[in-house]
């Protein structure tokens, strides 16, 4: 940890790895400067996050997020995305929390632009059946995800043309709407980590070489170690010193693209570290 004096110094706000709260790191940043912006957020069904409760009252959960998402309209671009993952909650106490998370978005004035499924192909593991081979009361089991997608303000992102890296093959798989992904088998300390399939194609689809990528509630850095290696700009927060050591060291180990180096964001490069925050340095870019 750095001493009070160097903890009171403006940092370069991209390719980070913040520690601290989303929404106060959110506000500390260069307005209109994020691109595209992946994550997905605590679930509030009590997963074992560190540094975390995942167990608030679902109204106070609900004004929680939109707060979050408020912060994070002042940082996007005009036209930048916001993709947001989550999952059905529940069986028996079914709540469907991504209607609810759509509709403050939209209240925020975000444009809803698709939602994609994401099929787990988690069938195999069901032990939860209901009334077996019977319709008393049987229970579906979701092996899916939603995630969701915004455009802040119109439905173009402007970018250069040749800073797109998405293959034609790769564009005319990716905008059917149905993704099968396996779920992320080598969770390394986290309940609930994102396959890096997924953020590839995310990151792909929707953003450009040089764009800047964040990741607010980060865990242990998916999002900033493959937008790194996909030659883009990365920030990740979260609130866990442990979840951050672990993905400052992954991105440590991540190469970008020597053939098409990564210019900086063309937005202002420092903002103010709060002091009882962190921001450990990655390597280069």
């Amino acid at each position: 940890m750095a001493g009070r004096s160097e903890r009171s110094l403006p940092v370069r706000w991209y390719d980070r790895i913040v520690e601290g709260d989303a929404r106060e790191i959110l506000d500390r940043l260069p307005a209109e400067s994020v691109h595209l912006a992946i994550t997905s957020p605590p679930y509030n069904v009590k997963i074992p996050y560190r540094g975390y409760t995942d167990d608030l009252p679902p109204e106070e959960y609900l004004r929680w997020l939109k707060g979050v998402w408020a912060s994070l309209a002042r940082v996007l671009v005009p036209g930048g995305r916001f993709v947001l993952n989550v999952a059905p909650t529940s069986i028996k106490n079914f709540r469907p929390i991504h209607h609810d998370l759509s509709r403050d978005l939209r209240d925020l004035g975000y444009i809803m632009r698709t939602e994609i499924i994401w099929y787990k192909q988690t069938m195999g593991r069901r032990t939860a059946w209901g009334s077996w081979r019977s319709p008393s009361n049987p229970h579906i089991v979701p092996s899916w995800e939603y995630v969701l997608v915004f455009s802040k303000g119109q439905w173009r992102l402007p970018g250069d043309p040749s800073a797109v890296d998405i293959s034609a093959r790769e564009f005319e798989k990716f905008s059917d709407g149905f993704w099968q992904i396996p779920p992320e088998r080598r969770r390394n300390g986290h309940p609930a980590p994102f396959p890096e399939e997924l953020i590839e194609r995310l990151v792909k689809f929707y953003s450009y070489r040089g764009n800047v990528v964040l990741d607010m509630f980060g865990g242990t850095g998916t999002v900033a170690a493959v937008a790194r290696r996909l030659g883009r700009h990365y920030l990740h927060i979260d609130s866990s010193p442990e979840y951050c050591r672990l993905a400052a060291e992954r991105v440590r180990h991540v190469v970008p693209p020597a053939s098409a180096p990564i210019p900086p964001p063309p937005s202002g490069n420092r903002f103010q570290l709060p002091p009882r925050f962190r921001a450990p340095a990655t390597a280069a870019t």
